[in-house]
């Protein structure tokens, strides 16, 4: 079974800047890592190819450095990586990401399952892999939180939802998106850490692949940042020092007072 597993690499750190103009990210000189929900997508193809044999390849789309989080999924596991990296792909929002990722999928050639982590901790949208799956005609299942059977043609998974869990039968090739309770992702190992230091990453771009100019990158992007700004938390209010029975007391009241002026009570 050939597993194919969009990965993405995200900011390390919490101080996240963006381009005031283009509503983008300013990833240049910001320390990224694999995107933390991904490496359940990784361990759960990791799981599926011990278990039924084939290959898992990583696949992320991003500037030349984010060839990093690739080899941290061969040094898991992964057989293998490819890089989907040009200029014109800058600036993309879900759609156009989605697109770009599922041409490359597409160039990559035949596939089983399409494995993607639960959503990217940066943008929080959880739509660039059913954008893959729309893009690419193939059956969609998310927040799945057990693949409970594969076959030559089809595999059942069980669905987190929000009375339970759903059990769907999905004939492949199909893409799923995985949640936290599916697997432990497990640590690189010495020889993955060896075999990913020397691996060859292919690289994709807008020059190899077959893809339409006019819906790559910000100019293919329907969606828009038409403004940034940082919201501003203000906290008012009465700080009352209750350190005895009577001031106990009084604190009581006043809040009392105060929740039936807000008619709370």
């Amino acid at each position: 079974m050939n597993i194919v597993v969009p990965i993405k690499q995200v900011p390390e750190t919490s101080n996240v800047k963006m381009n005031p103009e283009t509503g983008t990210m300013i990833r240049a000189g910001v320390e990224t890592v694999v995107n933390p929900l991904d490496l359940y997508a990784i361990e759960t193809a990791l799981q599926l190819k011990e278990q039924h044999g084939g290959t898992v390849t990583a696949i992320t789309m991003g500037p030349s450095q984010a060839e990093k989080v690739l080899k941290e999924a061969i040094a898991m596991g992964c057989d293998e990586g490819i890089l989907v990296s040009d200029r014109k792909f800058g600036g993309s929002d879900t759609w156009a990401t989605s697109y770009t990722l599922a041409k490359a999928i597409e160039k990559f050639g035949t596939f089983d399952l399409i494995i993607a982590g639960e959503r990217a901790t940066d943008g929080d949208t959880a739509q660039v892999g059913p954008g893959i799956a729309a893009w690419l005609n193939i059956p969609l299942a998310t927040y799945v939180a057990r693949v409970e059977s594969v076959d030559d043609r089809s595999l059942t998974v069980e669905r987190l939802v929000e009375e339970g869990y759903q059990i769907i039968e999905m004939e492949k090739p199909a893409l799923i998106t995985v949640v936290k309770a599916i697997a432990s992702p497990r640590l690189p190992t010495l020889r993955g850490k060896k075999r990913a230091k020397t691996a060859t990453i292919p690289l994709y771009n807008a020059e190899n692949m077959d893809v339409d100019p006019a819906s790559l990158g910000l100019r293919g992007s329907p969606t828009k940042v038409v403004k940034i700004a940082t919201p501003k938390v203000t906290r008012g209010g009465t700080v009352v020092s209750a350190t005895d029975e009577q001031s106990v007391a009084s604190a009581v009241e006043q809040l009392m007072a105060f929740l039936e002026s807000r008619e709370l009570v």
